[in-house]
């Protein structure tokens, strides 16, 4: 597997655009990305139960398993909580994309990002698209303005991209991706769109998009909040030319891998770009009883407010960690638990056997000032491991948000 530079665009047959509706004060908050031919999708979505109006459209269109030719994305507005309306304005949006490209209504998939419970201004709206298609192009640039116009409180763009070979035919996984608050596990965390050259039947898609997110978004959170908006696509258009693959086949796990690399990828960029954060935190959990308790202890932890705090500020009060793996509900024995801090500036044991160890304060600190900081959880109840991604809690989380709406 080869990381190459590039987002949506980098795969064969896939081309980007942005453009400025006026949603947002400031910069492009329209991206429309674009197969050259039918490409096969899937998706996975919010498990909030208040879902926005193109959650709803997308999901219908995914669960149909007919072929998509586009993604539309709009951020500054959610289109969420907005009734009738908001189902009506996700359609036009879809119409007037697919105007523009020459398609159907029902190949435009529709994403939504930003404040809650506001009507979309489509007059603003339409005028934005009107015109996007003839900016679609391919390359680094695209990648990189399409990626720039999904953001709201982001600070940075998101985007990842891997190159593999399937029976010596080299195939191509690009994407793209937007998210910095209201981040939290269950499906899907934030927008994303990634695109593939490769050749897959629909419930093969799926089950690789499914797989790929349990190990990356479904285990990342930035502040316990899920949104009504979380939306990732997966378009595969087979331009790669390589044969077709599915489930079963040594080819389909090499494709899963490198699908969950680039997915990995973009919710680590997530976490690290977290409201207000100043570090990405890391917890790695081996020796669990199974895969699931081992998720579900690293899911509590990294989800802490309490552990994120002392993160920030640099304190080694390991205790917050041992009370989030009390309470995660899952089944383990306290007395075996062997805890560590590690940075790029060291590391230092805190547990061992369930029993403090005296530990330098000083290094503790250096160790928790790095930019990324790994909790790791040792347990010996057996050979399940998983690892979750957060960020610490700053004071600049609360000046955020305490704002974002005025």
């Amino acid at each position: 597997m080869e990381w190459i530079l590039g987002g949506v665009t980098a795969a064969r047959g896939f081309v980007a655009a942005s453009g400025r509706a006026g949603v947002k004060s400031s910069g492009d908050d329209l991206a429309l990305v674009v197969s050259e031919v039918p490409a096969q999708p899937a998706g996975v979505f919010t498990t909030n139960v208040v879902q926005a109006a193109p959650v709803r459209w997308s999901r219908r269109i995914v669960e149909q398993q007919g072929t998509v030719r586009a993604v539309l994305i709009n951020s500054g507005n959610a289109n969420a909580c907005t009734g009738r309306q908001g189902e009506l304005d996700t359609r036009i949006m879809a119409v007037a994309a697919a105007e523009e490209l020459g398609v159907g209504a029902e190949e435009v998939l529709v994403a939504s990002t930003g404040v809650i419970g506001v009507p979309l201004p489509m007059e603003r709206i339409r005028a934005g698209i009107c015109g996007l298609n003839r900016r679609l192009g391919r390359g680094q640039e695209h990648d990189a303005r399409a990626a720039d116009a999904i953001r709201t409180t982001d600070t940075v763009i998101k985007q990842a991209a891997v190159r593999i070979e399937l029976d010596g035919v080299p195939v191509t996984i690009g994407g793209m991706a937007k998210g910095s608050g209201m981040i939290h596990p269950n499906m899907a965390t934030m927008l994303a769109v990634i695109t593939t050259d490769a050749s897959l039947a629909s419930g093969d898609l799926q089950d690789a998009l499914r797989r790929g997110a349990d190990a990356s978004f479904n285990m990342l959170s930035v502040d316990g909040d899920t949104s009504t908006n979380d939306t990732v696509f997966l378009l595969a258009n087979g331009q790669a030319g390589a044969s077709p693959i599915s489930r079963g086949s040594g080819l389909y796990d090499t494709f899963v891998e490198a699908l969950t690399a680039v997915m990995v990828s973009l919710a680590k960029q997530i976490a690290r770009d977290g409201e207000g954060a100043t570090k990405l935190l890391e917890v790695q959990v081996t020796g669990a009883r199974d895969r699931e308790t081992a998720r579900r202890l690293a899911k509590s932890v990294v989800s802490s407010n309490l552990v994120k705090a002392a993160i920030f500020g640099r304190d080694a009060n390991w205790g917050r960690v041992v009370a989030a793996l009390g309470y995660s509900g899952a089944d383990f024995q306290p007395n075996q638990v062997r805890m560590e801090f590690v940075s790029p500036y060291g590391q230092v044991l805190l547990l061992e056997d369930g029993e403090p160890v005296p530990f330098s304060e000083a290094l503790a600190e250096r160790v928790l000032s790095a930019d990324e900081v790994q909790v790791y959880v040792e347990l010996r109840d057996g050979a399940g491991q998983a690892t979750a991604w957060g960020c610490d809690l700053s004071y600049d989380y609360v000046r955020i948000n305490a704002d974002y709406r005025t």
